[in-house]
Parts: C-alpha cells; sequence; structure tokens
C-alpha cells in the first residue's frame, strides 16, 4: 500500500514540476502551494483503495479534475486516477466508477469552457485525448476484471471438487465401515450364540467359537482404526485393501460360524485392477453377512469368473433372503455400477438367495 502511494506521489509531484519548467506550458499558472497539495491528496487517497475503492475513485477523479480546472501545468497528473479506476473496476465496483468519470469529464469540460485561457492553451482536441485515454483506461481494467473473475471461478471450482472428492471418499469410507463392521459384528453374534450353547452342554468345545469372536473383534477394530486414520490425517492404510486373493481367509472365517461355504473359481485367474478387486471382495462379504443374518442357510456357494470380466456369484440355500433391497444389497450395487458393472440380487426358486454382479476386469 505505502510503496504504491509513494511511487505515484513522487511522480505526480516530481514529474509535474519538471514539465512546468521546460517552458512549453507559459499560459498555465504556476505551481504554488494548493497545486502541491492537490496533487498529493490523490496518492494519499490511494491507501484505502482496498477497504474504499468507489470513494477512493471519487477522491482522486475530483482533485485531479479540480487541479486541471485551475488550470496548472500538465504532468502525469493522471497517475492516481489511474491507479484508483484500475483497482475498483478490478473488484467489481464498474457503475459507479463510471459514473465518477463522467461526472470528472463533465466538471473539466466545463472548466475549460469557464476559462479561456486554458481553451486557448488546450483546446478540444486536448479534451478528446483525454476522453480517449480514460477509454483505454477502462478496457484494460474491464480485461483485468474478467480475468480476475475467472480465477476466481476457476478457483471457486477447484474448491467444490475437492469438497466432492472429499465427500466421496467420505461415503467410500462410510460404506468400507459398514460392510466390514456388519460382517465381524455378525460372525460375533453367530460364534456367541454357538459359544453360549456350548458353555452348558461342551464347556471344552467353546474354545474355537471364543478364538473366532477374538478374531472378528481384533479385524474390526484395525478396520475401524484405519478409517479413523484417514478420516483424520489423511494417513495411507495400514494394510492394503483387500482382493480377490484374500477370499480364502475371508470364507475361513465364516466357516468358523458353522456355515459351510465353498469357492469355486472358473476361468484363469488373473491380476485385476485394485478397485475392482477390493469391490469383488467386498461384494463376496456382503453377501456372506447377508445369508449368517437373514437367512437360515446351512450352505453357501461362491463362484468367480473370469471372463472378459469379473463375475461374482453367491448363492445359499435358506429361506430366501429379504425381498427389499437393504442398505447391504444398496450398497453392494453402488459398488459395481459405480466401476462400470452391473448388479442383480433376488430369491431362487426351491428357496435361497442369489447376488450376482459383473465388474469389469482387464489386466492391470
Amino acid at each position: 500500500m505505502w510503496s504504491t502511494s509513494s511511487v505515484v506521489a513522487v511522480l505526480q509531484v516530481g514529474a509535474t514540476f519538471a514539465a512546468s519548467m521546460n517552458g512549453r506550458q507559459p499560459l498555465r499558472h504556476p505551481l504554488d502551494s494548493l497545486a502541491v497539495v492537490l496533487l498529493l491528496v490523490g496518492p494519499l487517497a490511494l491507501l484505502g483503495r482496498e477497504r474504499w475503492p468507489v470513494a477512493t475513485v471519487g477522491m482522486t477523479v475530483a482533485t485531479t479534475t479540480l487541479y486541471l480546472g485551475m488550470g496548472y501545468p500538465y504532468g502525469p497528473v493522471f497517475l492516481s486516477v489511474v491507479v484508483a479506476v484500475f483497482t475498483a473496476i478490478r473488484r467489481g465496483h464498474r457503475y459507479s466508477t463510471y459514473v465518477w468519470l463522467a461526472a470528472g469529464l463533465v466538471a473539466l469540460w466545463a472548466a475549460y469552457q469557464w476559462s479561456p485561457r486554458i481553451v486557448e492553451t488546450h483546446g478540444p482536441l486536448h479534451f478528446l485525448f483525454i476522453v480517449g485515454w480514460m477509454g483505454v483506461l477502462l478496457a484494460v481494467s474491464e480485461i483485468a476484471r474478467i480475468q480476475t473473475v475467472r480465477a476466481e471461478e476457476r478457483k471457486r471450482a477447484e474448491e467444490e471438487e475437492a469438497e466432492r472428492r472429499a465427500a466421496d471418499r467420505r461415503l467410500q469410507l462410510a460404506q468400507e465401515l459398514h460392510d466390514v463392521l456388519a460382517h465381524h459384528i455378525s460372525l460375533i453374534n453367530v460364534q456367541a450364540s454357538v459359544a453360549l450353547h456350548l458353555l452348558d452342554e461342551k464347556p471344552e468345545s467353546a474354545r474355537p467359537a471364543l478364538t473366532a469372536i477374538k478374531e472378528a473383534s481384533r479385524e474390526s477394530l484395525n478396520e475401524l482404526r484405519t478409517a479413523l486414520d484417514l478420516l483424520r490425517r489423511g494417513e495411507a492404510p495400514r494394510k492394503p485393501a483387500p482382493g480377490l486373493a484374500d477370499l480364502g481367509e475371508l470364507i475361513a472365517g465364516v466357516q468358523a460360524s458353522g456355515l459351510l461355504v465353498t469357492l469355486e473359481r472358473r476361468g484363469e485367474p488373473r491380476e485385476v485392477p485394485a478397485a475392482v478387486g477390493q469391490a469383488a471382495y467386498r461384494i463376496v462379504q456382503e453377501a456372506l453377512t447377508n445369508v449368517t443374518r437373514h437367512s437360515k442357510a446351512r450352505s453357501a456357494r461362491v463362484r468367480i469368473g473370469y471372463t472378459d470380466g469379473i463375475e461374482i456369484e453367491v448363492v445359499d440355500d435358506g429361506i430366501g433372503g429379504q425381498a427389499e433391497e437393504g442398505t447391504g444389497l444398496s450398497g453392494m450395487r453402488r459398488r459395481a455400477e459405480s466401476l462400470g458393472g452391473s448388479f442383480e440380487a433376488g430369491p431362487v426358486p426351491g428357496g435361497g438367495f442369489r447376488v450376482w454382479a459383473r465388474l469389469p476386469g482387464g489386466a492391470t
């Protein structure tokens, strides 16, 4: 602020003194103390141009018009007007600035008409030069304003995109937490029921159920800590996201609850993108969770087909599951469709429930 105002003050006063002594303006009034004050008021007004841009334009235009109207020598007396107008228009105060400039031109024209001495020295052509100069100033200021507006729009769009990505990430984490916690808590519930039953009849056989409860609870806590780390500090996951290679461990944990689960792979297994592998794992996990929670199944079959994509099928022999699409089914559908895949789920004839999904699975 001070540097700009100081430079303008030095140029307006110093260069105008120099211009008044070159002998080319003999009919202009010599510079006196009032002229110096008028030359300094504009630069001083620039100190408030960011806070009061329109008032600054008014002050610089008024003092410059008064200076010229009183017949003082020409020089770089418009510098303070240039800075004030540029700042005001760049910040969007267009019409108020236009009004002040128009008022200044009208006042200057009236001064030219009132003082024959001024007209004799600088006639209508000089006035037209000032009008043209102001037109250039307005054009440059408008270009700067447009660039500023576009820069602000780009910044706002980038911020909105960042917020959208953050919201999508939070939604993804919420889905991950739902799938993981629902799965492990369902297994804990089943194993707890088994353990309570065995404690009464065969206490020595309750250890496997209690061990499964311990493992499921530990895994739940680890997943919860990972999600909280991502939410709080954006840290990297403690371990890689699960994929198709981890289905064996998943199925072993489900079998510990008493459900017989078989895994079939068709086609030649291959590496798939991490997002596809994770989605396939979560779909199988949620489907098996629904089997343990919502059906009276004794067995389930998980089939993974490697074609031009990845086909997933989970079928149980229970009572048919739920007819309505709850949180689990909608989450599986969202996972598949977000990757450009498809999803189906529903009862099968003769009892049981089938979950089917197809995901794109080109080689990585």
